[in-house]
């Protein structure tokens, strides 16, 4: 559990949601009230609300420095027996202190005093439980963020796969190559077969294959190559593409449809804008677990940035979104857009 995984646990939970530190507030008050409620001293209202608000204010101590140091610190990176030891050295510390102000406080009733000082092991054992329960706590809003991240992972998944279905292969792509298709018939050429057969490959993967989380780097490569040969045949002769492939994608495995929007976006924005003969280079490589890919194009001089641009209607965001809840921490994008290129690095653990 991260630091920041910690602040968005007390964001969410009944601590704070999303009016932030006066929902602290609020808890802490009505706490104290509980807890003035509840006592049977009969040392007068007054006499209690002070002990108590004392006894508020230390456990609220006790709980941020547990929620916010010790977890993240030494509990979630598996250091136990330590994040035990400073659990209980921060108890031995802060009963002691909140003991002395309570004495300090009643100094005009002894007999309040003396029951404070004959009753010290009780009181370290209440500070010690309410550091235990807020780590109980803190493990269990974990949890629950965890499960509705994976719920938001999936349905997150879900919308980008059918936004990808009804604007990957758009009607001008496929209004095009269908064209392209005709005309070869009509000349009965040998191409044409191979056309068809391309692009119902391309079609069956996207809606038979991309159901799974992940499926295969070879797949996910065979309708990128499907995709550029069909790109070869929409563009003629006015484009320069080259594809190189390097390491074994056999058996690794990626989740579908992640790496052709940076492709479509290549042709979207690039050689398809270009007066003169345009390029599109594309290397994907991987080394063990690691997946190197890169796509470059050219770009006219005129042509707006494009970072912000959408590709194929799922754009650079919605791909950034998705490579968060994906791959987390386990991936680098880096874009460069330049007077007449734009390329993009993606570094990936597979």
């Amino acid at each position: 559990m991260k630091v920041f995984a910690i602040k968005r646990l007390l964001d969410r939970s009944i601590f704070g949601g999303s009016r932030g530190w006066i929902g602290h507030i609020l808890f802490w008050l009505v706490l104290l009230v509980i807890l003035i409620v509840s006592d049977f001293s009969h040392l007068g209202w007054p006499l209690v609300l002070f002990q108590k608000s004392v006894d508020i204010i230390f456990y609220a101590i006790m709980i941020y420095i547990n929620l916010l140091y010790l977890i993240p610190m030494f509990l979630s990176r598996k250091k136990f027996w330590t994040y035990v030891a400073l659990l209980l050295l921060t108890v031995l510390v802060l009963t002691p202190i909140k003991i002395a102000i309570q004495v300090y406080l009643f100094a005009e009733t002894p007999s309040f005093q003396n029951y404070l000082l004959a009753n010290q092991s009780y009181f370290f054992m209440s500070m010690f439980l309410v550091g235990s329960s807020s780590t109980i706590y803190g493990i269990l809003s974990d949890w629950f963020i965890h499960q509705s991240e994976k719920m938001e992972l999936q349905t997150q998944t879900m919308q980008s796969e059918l936004k990808f279905l009804r604007s990957q292969i758009n009607p001008h792509f496929l209004f095009n190559t269908l064209n392209n298709l005709y005309a070869l018939t009509l000349k009965k050429s040998d191409d044409a077969p191979e056309i068809v057969l391309k692009l119902s490959e391309m079609m069956r993967y996207m809606l038979y294959e991309c159901n799974e989380k992940q499926v295969l780097l070879s797949k996910e490569v065979a309708y990128m190559k499907n995709y550029l040969d069909l790109e070869r045949l929409r563009q003629h002769e006015t484009i320069d593409l080259t594809f190189n492939l390097k390491g074994d994608i056999s058996e690794q495995k990626i989740a579908p449809l992640l790496l052709i929007p940076f492709i479509e976006n290549s042709f979207k924005h690039g050689p398809s804008s270009q007066i003169n003969h345009g390029w599109v280079k594309i290397d994907l490589e991987v080394e063990g677990n690691r997946l190197l890919f890169s796509v470059e194009n050219s770009k006219g001089p005129s042509q707006p940035r494009m970072i912000h641009r959408k590709s194929g209607g799922i754009g650079l965001v919605n791909v950034r979104r998705r490579l968060n809840l994906l791959y987390d921490d386990k991936y680098k994008l880096d874009i460069s857009n330049q007077p007449n290129s734009y390329q993009i690095s993606l570094v990936l653990n597979l």
